[in-house]
């Protein structure tokens, strides 16, 4: 009865943060298939882990395992792979404690409650990145991020050339920026805006 407890226990806080605070906000279906999935698998092996004389070390060894994955997809954010972990350090944490504990479940609170509070749409809702092709090569870096916060009505924070080709007249740049209404806008179609990949 105590092993059925922990994993009620497990999927209500998988499920919280899948599907009452994840898919919500960012409505992406494949990734609370594989938080649900990550987590039931990971809460399986270490509750059998759990039942040994061993399984403290081996349930450490697992995650450092599974922290050192690299996430290649070029479709998934960097916020997604912190609730990929979130799934992983619930199912670990439920599977390893043989029960319900009052730490094991103040932990597992934590770590929903921080995601909860740390991905609120409202949260740097200013701030945005992207991926610019201007359509002039710029060698000078004041001129081109003055002419970046014209086309963007915003303030660049941080503006890294990616590429700067002569030939075609063109500036691949990365900018980190933050919509002001000080600053004027200006007409975008000057520029094309490309979602950042994964490098």
């Amino acid at each position: 009865m105590e092993q059925l407890a922990v994993v009620a226990f497990d999927l209500v806080a998988i499920g919280v943060l899948a599907f009452a605070i994840y898919f919500p906000r960012n409505r992406r279906r494949d990734l609370v298939v594989a938080f649900v999935g990550i987590n039931v698998g990971v809460l399986a092996v270490s509750m059998v882990l759990g039942s040994s004389t061993i399984g403290a070390g081996l349930g450490l060894g697992l995650f450092g395992v599974l922290s050192i994955i690299r996430l290649r997809s070029s479709e998934i954010e960097q916020s997604e792979i912190a609730y990929y972990f979130a799934a992983l350090a619930i199912g670990l944490i439920s599977g390893l404690a043989g029960g319900i504990t009052w730490m094991s479940a103040a932990l597992i609170a934590l770590v929903v409650g921080t995601l909860a509070v740390i991905d609120t749409p409202g949260l740097f809702r200013r701030y945005r990145e992207q991926t610019i092709v201007l359509d002039r090569a710029y060698t000078d870096e004041t001129a081109m991020r003055a002419h970046i916060e014209r086309l963007l009505g915003a303030r660049v924070h941080i503006a890294l050339v990616r590429s700067l080709d002569l030939v075609s007249d063109t500036t691949t740049v990365h900018v980190r920026f933050s919509l002001d209404r000080t600053v004027p806008a200006a007409r975008t179609a000057d520029v094309t805006l490309r979602k950042e990949t994964d490098q």
